[in-house]
Protein backbone atom coordinates (compact mmCIF):
# COMPACT_ATOMS: atom_id res chain seq x y z
CA UNK A 1 0.00 0.00 0.00
CA UNK A 2 1.43 3.39 -1.22
CA UNK A 3 1.73 6.25 1.56
CA UNK A 4 1.61 9.63 -0.07
CA UNK A 5 4.76 11.93 1.36
CA UNK A 6 1.41 14.47 2.70
CA UNK A 7 0.46 11.86 4.85
CA UNK A 8 3.73 11.14 5.94
CA UNK A 9 4.52 14.46 6.90
CA UNK A 10 1.35 15.19 8.41
CA UNK A 11 1.44 11.90 10.73
CA UNK A 12 4.92 12.54 11.59
CA UNK A 13 3.79 16.24 12.97
CA UNK A 14 0.73 14.91 14.52
CA UNK A 15 3.01 12.71 16.76
CA UNK A 16 6.29 14.56 17.07
CA UNK A 17 4.55 18.32 17.81
CA UNK A 18 0.46 17.95 17.77
CA UNK A 19 0.00 15.06 20.39
CA UNK A 20 2.01 16.56 22.83
CA UNK A 21 1.50 19.97 23.03
CA UNK A 22 -2.84 19.04 23.16
CA UNK A 23 -2.06 16.81 25.88
CA UNK A 24 0.03 19.62 27.48
CA UNK A 25 -2.85 22.14 27.06
CA UNK A 26 -5.78 20.05 27.47
CA UNK A 27 -4.12 19.05 31.34
CA UNK A 28 -3.95 23.05 32.21
CA UNK A 29 -7.96 23.13 31.56
CA UNK A 30 -8.56 20.28 33.13
CA UNK A 31 -6.81 21.25 36.20
CA UNK A 32 -9.16 24.74 36.06
CA UNK A 33 -12.11 22.86 35.70
CA UNK A 34 -12.00 21.15 38.63
CA UNK A 35 -11.68 23.91 40.57
CA UNK A 36 -15.22 25.38 39.25
CA UNK A 37 -16.78 26.01 42.38
CA UNK A 38 -20.65 24.56 41.08
CA UNK A 39 -20.66 21.07 40.98
CA UNK A 40 -23.17 21.44 37.62
CA UNK A 41 -20.28 23.53 36.19
CA UNK A 42 -17.69 21.57 36.96
CA UNK A 43 -19.54 18.33 35.91
CA UNK A 44 -20.13 19.51 32.43
CA UNK A 45 -16.78 21.80 31.70
CA UNK A 46 -14.82 17.98 33.23
CA UNK A 47 -17.32 15.96 30.48
CA UNK A 48 -16.41 17.84 27.47
CA UNK A 49 -12.87 18.02 28.02
CA UNK A 50 -12.76 14.05 28.46
CA UNK A 51 -15.46 13.15 25.82
CA UNK A 52 -14.11 15.47 23.37
CA UNK A 53 -10.32 15.77 23.92
CA UNK A 54 -10.50 14.54 20.82
CA UNK A 55 -12.32 17.56 19.06
CA UNK A 56 -9.16 19.68 20.12
CA UNK A 57 -6.39 17.30 19.13
CA UNK A 58 -7.77 17.32 15.70
CA UNK A 59 -8.02 20.89 15.10
CA UNK A 60 -5.13 21.50 16.55
CA UNK A 61 -3.23 19.68 12.87
CA UNK A 62 -4.17 23.02 11.66
CA UNK A 63 -1.29 24.19 13.64
CA UNK A 64 1.64 22.73 11.47
CA UNK A 65 0.52 25.24 9.25
CA UNK A 66 1.59 28.22 11.44
CA UNK A 67 4.87 26.78 11.02
CA UNK A 68 7.06 28.95 13.60
CA UNK A 69 3.61 29.80 15.84
CA UNK A 70 3.27 26.28 16.43
CA UNK A 71 2.26 27.04 19.86
CA UNK A 72 0.28 30.22 19.89
CA UNK A 73 -2.25 28.22 17.14
CA UNK A 74 -2.51 25.41 19.18
CA UNK A 75 -3.26 26.81 22.62
CA UNK A 76 -6.31 29.23 20.73
CA UNK A 77 -7.01 26.31 19.03
CA UNK A 78 -7.28 24.31 22.46
CA UNK A 79 -9.15 27.06 24.53
CA UNK A 80 -11.78 27.91 21.79
CA UNK A 81 -12.29 24.49 21.20
CA UNK A 82 -12.66 24.07 24.78
CA UNK A 83 -15.06 26.90 24.82
CA UNK A 84 -17.01 25.39 22.59
CA UNK A 85 -17.53 22.27 23.70
CA UNK A 86 -18.03 23.00 27.30
CA UNK A 87 -21.18 25.67 25.97
CA UNK A 88 -22.27 22.27 23.81
CA UNK A 89 -22.14 20.29 27.33
CA UNK A 90 -24.52 23.20 28.96
CA UNK A 91 -27.05 23.64 26.14
CA UNK A 92 -27.39 19.66 25.27
CA UNK A 93 -26.77 17.92 28.51
CA UNK A 94 -27.45 21.02 31.39
CA UNK A 95 -30.27 22.10 32.72
CA UNK A 96 -31.24 24.92 30.29
CA UNK A 97 -33.98 24.75 27.17
CA UNK A 98 -34.02 28.62 27.28
CA UNK A 99 -32.96 29.91 23.60
CA UNK A 100 -32.13 33.51 25.59
CA UNK A 101 -29.86 31.63 27.59
CA UNK A 102 -27.89 29.56 24.66
CA UNK A 103 -27.69 33.07 22.97
CA UNK A 104 -26.40 34.74 26.05
CA UNK A 105 -23.78 31.80 26.74
CA UNK A 106 -22.65 31.94 22.88
CA UNK A 107 -21.72 35.65 23.29
CA UNK A 108 -18.49 34.35 24.92
CA UNK A 109 -17.70 32.43 21.51
CA UNK A 110 -17.92 35.84 19.31
CA UNK A 111 -16.51 37.60 22.41
CA UNK A 112 -13.36 35.15 21.87
CA UNK A 113 -12.41 36.19 18.50
CA UNK A 114 -12.42 40.31 19.67
CA UNK A 115 -9.41 41.34 21.35
CA UNK A 116 -9.90 43.95 23.75
CA UNK A 117 -13.90 43.41 24.66
CA UNK A 118 -15.43 43.10 27.58
CA UNK A 119 -16.86 40.22 28.81
CA UNK A 120 -20.71 40.02 29.55
CA UNK A 121 -22.52 38.27 32.42
CA UNK A 122 -22.47 35.22 30.06
CA UNK A 123 -24.35 32.74 32.76
CA UNK A 124 -27.30 35.73 33.15
CA UNK A 125 -29.89 33.46 32.49
CA UNK A 126 -28.43 30.19 33.22
CA UNK A 127 -29.44 27.99 36.44
CA UNK A 128 -25.98 27.58 37.47
CA UNK A 129 -23.54 30.77 37.17
CA UNK A 130 -20.61 30.28 39.76
CA UNK A 131 -17.96 28.89 37.06
CA UNK A 132 -14.82 31.00 38.91
CA UNK A 133 -13.89 32.88 36.19
CA UNK A 134 -13.45 29.72 33.79
CA UNK A 135 -15.50 30.58 31.21
CA UNK A 136 -13.91 34.59 31.02
CA UNK A 137 -10.57 32.89 31.08
CA UNK A 138 -11.20 30.81 28.10
CA UNK A 139 -12.46 33.50 26.11
CA UNK A 140 -9.60 35.77 27.86
CA UNK A 141 -6.62 33.43 26.43
CA UNK A 142 -8.19 33.20 22.94
CA UNK A 143 -8.01 37.02 22.87
CA UNK A 144 -4.85 37.45 24.01
CA UNK A 145 -3.36 35.13 21.73
CA UNK A 146 -5.29 37.12 18.55
CA UNK A 147 -4.22 40.50 19.95
CA UNK A 148 -0.67 39.07 18.95
CA UNK A 149 -1.74 38.20 15.34
CA UNK A 150 -0.46 40.00 12.38
CA UNK A 151 -3.21 39.37 9.98
CA UNK A 152 -6.24 39.68 12.50
CA UNK A 153 -7.53 42.52 11.00
CA UNK A 154 -7.75 40.80 7.72
CA UNK A 155 -9.80 37.57 8.88
CA UNK A 156 -11.55 38.99 11.13
CA UNK A 157 -14.96 39.56 9.72
CA UNK A 158 -14.63 36.01 7.97
CA UNK A 159 -14.07 34.94 11.56
CA UNK A 160 -17.46 36.78 12.72
CA UNK A 161 -19.17 34.92 9.74
CA UNK A 162 -18.23 31.52 10.82
CA UNK A 163 -18.75 31.83 13.88
CA UNK A 164 -22.27 33.35 14.10
CA UNK A 165 -23.65 30.69 11.68
CA UNK A 166 -21.84 28.08 14.43
CA UNK A 167 -24.02 30.17 17.37
CA UNK A 168 -27.20 30.27 15.54
CA UNK A 169 -27.25 26.72 15.45
CA UNK A 170 -26.13 25.67 18.78
CA UNK A 171 -29.56 27.84 19.89
CA UNK A 172 -31.57 26.65 17.40
CA UNK A 173 -30.95 22.81 17.85
CA UNK A 174 -30.80 22.88 21.65
CA UNK A 175 -34.76 24.39 22.18
CA UNK A 176 -37.33 21.75 23.21
CA UNK A 177 -37.81 19.11 20.79
CA UNK A 178 -41.32 20.56 18.53
CA UNK A 179 -39.20 23.68 17.92
CA UNK A 180 -35.67 22.66 16.83
CA UNK A 181 -36.35 21.55 13.55
CA UNK A 182 -38.92 24.48 12.35
CA UNK A 183 -36.42 26.70 13.61
CA UNK A 184 -33.99 25.48 12.13
CA UNK A 185 -35.77 25.42 8.29
CA UNK A 186 -36.43 28.84 8.95
CA UNK A 187 -32.61 30.20 9.46
CA UNK A 188 -32.24 28.18 6.42
CA UNK A 189 -34.82 29.86 4.17
CA UNK A 190 -32.85 33.25 5.24
CA UNK A 191 -29.56 32.19 3.66
CA UNK A 192 -28.42 33.84 0.51
CA UNK A 193 -28.64 32.13 -2.92
CA UNK A 194 -25.20 31.52 -3.38
CA UNK A 195 -25.22 28.43 -0.56
CA UNK A 196 -24.17 25.47 -2.88
CA UNK A 197 -27.51 22.96 -3.46
CA UNK A 198 -27.64 21.48 -0.01
CA UNK A 199 -30.61 20.56 2.52
CA UNK A 200 -31.88 22.44 5.56
CA UNK A 201 -30.12 19.64 7.44
CA UNK A 202 -26.32 19.63 5.20
CA UNK A 203 -26.59 23.36 5.62
CA UNK A 204 -27.25 23.24 9.00
CA UNK A 205 -24.22 20.67 10.04
CA UNK A 206 -22.13 22.44 7.58
CA UNK A 207 -22.15 25.37 10.18
CA UNK A 208 -21.14 23.18 13.32
CA UNK A 209 -17.63 23.19 12.43
CA UNK A 210 -14.69 25.22 13.62
CA UNK A 211 -12.17 23.93 11.43
CA UNK A 212 -12.42 26.87 8.75
CA UNK A 213 -11.44 29.31 11.87
CA UNK A 214 -8.59 27.58 12.94
CA UNK A 215 -7.15 27.64 9.12
CA UNK A 216 -7.90 30.77 9.29
CA UNK A 217 -6.29 31.76 12.21
CA UNK A 218 -3.01 29.27 11.26
CA UNK A 219 -2.39 31.29 8.08
CA UNK A 220 -3.45 34.66 9.20
CA UNK A 221 0.45 34.81 10.98
CA UNK A 222 1.61 35.09 7.66
CA UNK A 223 3.00 38.95 7.08
CA UNK A 224 1.55 38.93 3.53
CA UNK A 225 -1.75 37.79 4.42
CA UNK A 226 -4.75 39.71 2.42
CA UNK A 227 -8.15 39.81 3.10
CA UNK A 228 -9.10 38.08 -0.21
CA UNK A 229 -6.92 35.46 1.03
CA UNK A 230 -9.32 34.94 3.61
CA UNK A 231 -12.65 34.60 2.02
CA UNK A 232 -10.88 32.27 -0.13
CA UNK A 233 -10.43 30.38 3.14
CA UNK A 234 -13.65 30.36 4.17
CA UNK A 235 -14.99 29.88 0.77
CA UNK A 236 -12.85 26.30 0.83
CA UNK A 237 -14.16 25.48 4.21
CA UNK A 238 -17.46 26.28 3.92
CA UNK A 239 -19.56 24.71 3.14
CA UNK A 240 -17.89 21.33 1.53
CA UNK A 241 -15.09 20.53 4.39
CA UNK A 242 -17.12 21.94 7.08
CA UNK A 243 -20.05 19.73 6.30
CA UNK A 244 -18.30 16.82 5.79
CA UNK A 245 -16.53 16.79 9.18
CA UNK A 246 -19.65 17.54 10.85
CA UNK A 247 -21.84 14.85 8.80
CA UNK A 248 -19.36 12.55 9.72
CA UNK A 249 -19.68 12.98 13.21
CA UNK A 250 -23.32 12.80 13.26
CA UNK A 251 -22.96 9.50 11.33
CA UNK A 252 -21.01 8.32 13.80
CA UNK A 253 -23.29 9.13 16.67
CA UNK A 254 -26.64 8.14 15.59
CA UNK A 255 -28.28 5.31 17.76
CA UNK A 256 -26.57 7.47 20.92
CA UNK A 257 -28.75 10.16 19.47
CA UNK A 258 -31.72 8.04 18.77
CA UNK A 259 -31.23 6.78 22.90
CA UNK A 260 -30.81 10.20 23.69
CA UNK A 261 -34.04 12.28 22.16
CA UNK A 262 -31.28 14.55 20.63
CA UNK A 263 -31.53 15.84 16.91
CA UNK A 264 -29.13 14.09 14.34
CA UNK A 265 -29.03 15.32 10.99
CA UNK A 266 -28.27 12.36 9.06
CA UNK A 267 -31.33 10.57 10.16
CA UNK A 268 -32.98 12.87 7.52
CA UNK A 269 -31.46 11.39 4.96
CA UNK A 270 -34.43 8.99 2.89
CA UNK A 271 -31.70 5.85 3.19
CA UNK A 272 -28.33 4.70 3.53
CA UNK A 273 -28.15 4.65 -0.36
CA UNK A 274 -28.76 8.25 -0.52
CA UNK A 275 -26.82 9.31 2.89
CA UNK A 276 -23.63 7.61 1.39
CA UNK A 277 -24.23 9.14 -2.32
CA UNK A 278 -24.77 12.35 -0.24
CA UNK A 279 -21.25 11.78 1.66
CA UNK A 280 -19.50 11.02 -1.99
CA UNK A 281 -20.74 14.71 -3.11
CA UNK A 282 -19.21 16.01 0.09
CA UNK A 283 -16.23 14.33 -0.35
CA UNK A 284 -15.57 15.30 -4.00
CA UNK A 285 -16.65 18.67 -3.49
CA UNK A 286 -14.11 19.36 -0.30
CA UNK A 287 -10.96 17.95 -2.19
CA UNK A 288 -12.03 20.68 -5.17
CA UNK A 289 -12.89 23.32 -3.02
CA UNK A 290 -9.49 23.10 -1.39
CA UNK A 291 -7.11 22.73 -4.86
CA UNK A 292 -6.84 26.71 -5.41
CA UNK A 293 -5.39 26.60 -1.54
CA UNK A 294 -1.89 27.17 -1.23
CA UNK A 295 -0.45 23.59 0.90
CA UNK A 296 -3.44 21.90 -1.07
CA UNK A 297 -1.84 18.70 -0.32
CA UNK A 298 -2.46 19.32 3.12
CA UNK A 299 -5.87 20.47 3.02
CA UNK A 300 -6.51 17.02 1.39
CA UNK A 301 -5.13 14.69 3.73
CA UNK A 302 -7.19 16.82 6.24
CA UNK A 303 -10.28 15.66 4.34
CA UNK A 304 -9.32 12.13 3.75
CA UNK A 305 -8.29 12.53 7.42
CA UNK A 306 -11.95 13.03 8.72
CA UNK A 307 -12.81 9.69 7.31
CA UNK A 308 -10.47 7.91 8.87
CA UNK A 309 -10.23 9.20 12.07
CA UNK A 310 -14.12 9.35 12.46
CA UNK A 311 -14.35 5.76 10.57
CA UNK A 312 -12.54 4.56 13.09
CA UNK A 313 -14.56 5.35 15.97
CA UNK A 314 -15.66 2.08 17.58
CA UNK A 315 -19.47 2.98 17.29
CA UNK A 316 -18.87 2.33 13.53
CA UNK A 317 -19.26 -1.50 14.65
CA UNK A 318 -23.03 -0.83 15.44
CA UNK A 319 -25.61 -2.33 13.48
CA UNK A 320 -27.05 -0.41 10.83
CA UNK A 321 -23.80 1.45 10.17
CA UNK A 322 -21.06 -0.88 10.10
CA UNK A 323 -22.20 -1.34 5.77
CA UNK A 324 -22.45 2.23 5.37
CA UNK A 325 -18.92 3.01 7.36
CA UNK A 326 -17.30 0.67 4.91
CA UNK A 327 -18.42 1.83 1.93
CA UNK A 328 -18.04 5.80 3.12
CA UNK A 329 -14.21 4.85 3.74
CA UNK A 330 -13.63 3.89 0.37
CA UNK A 331 -13.69 7.42 -0.78
CA UNK A 332 -10.90 8.68 0.64
CA UNK A 333 -8.29 5.56 -0.98
CA UNK A 334 -5.35 3.93 0.35
CA UNK A 335 -4.90 7.53 2.75
CA UNK A 336 -8.14 7.29 4.81
CA UNK A 337 -7.66 3.58 5.11
CA UNK A 338 -4.21 3.92 6.63
CA UNK A 339 -5.22 6.52 8.82
CA UNK A 340 -7.98 5.01 10.14
CA UNK A 341 -5.84 2.36 10.64
CA UNK A 342 -3.15 4.24 12.58
CA UNK A 343 -5.82 5.73 15.00
CA UNK A 344 -7.40 2.49 15.56
CA UNK A 345 -3.57 1.34 16.73
CA UNK A 346 -3.20 4.25 18.73
CA UNK A 347 -6.66 3.51 20.51
CA UNK A 348 -5.18 0.80 21.50
CA UNK A 349 -2.07 0.42 22.15
CA UNK A 350 -0.88 4.37 23.69
CA UNK A 351 -1.77 5.23 27.31
CA UNK A 352 -4.03 8.44 27.62
CA UNK A 353 -2.86 10.84 30.11
CA UNK A 354 -6.57 11.69 30.99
Amino acid sequence: MTVPNCLVSLIFGIYRQVRPAVQKGLIYWQDKAQQIPDPELRHQALTSISTKKFHCEGGSIYGLLAVNHLDQTINFIIAYQTLCDYLDNLCDRSTSLDPEDFSALHESVIHALTPGVECTEYYRFHPEQNDGGYLITLVKTCQNILQQLPGYQKISHTLYELAENYCNLQIHKHVTIIERVPRLKAWFATQPSCIPSVSWYEFAACTGSTLGIFCLVAYAWQENFTEKLSQKIKNSYFPWVQGLHILLDYFIDQEEDQLAGDLNFCSYYKNNDVMIERFELFFKEADQSVANLANKNFHRAINRALLGVYLADQKTNQVGIREAAKRIIRFGGNSALIIRLNTLLMSRFVSKPM
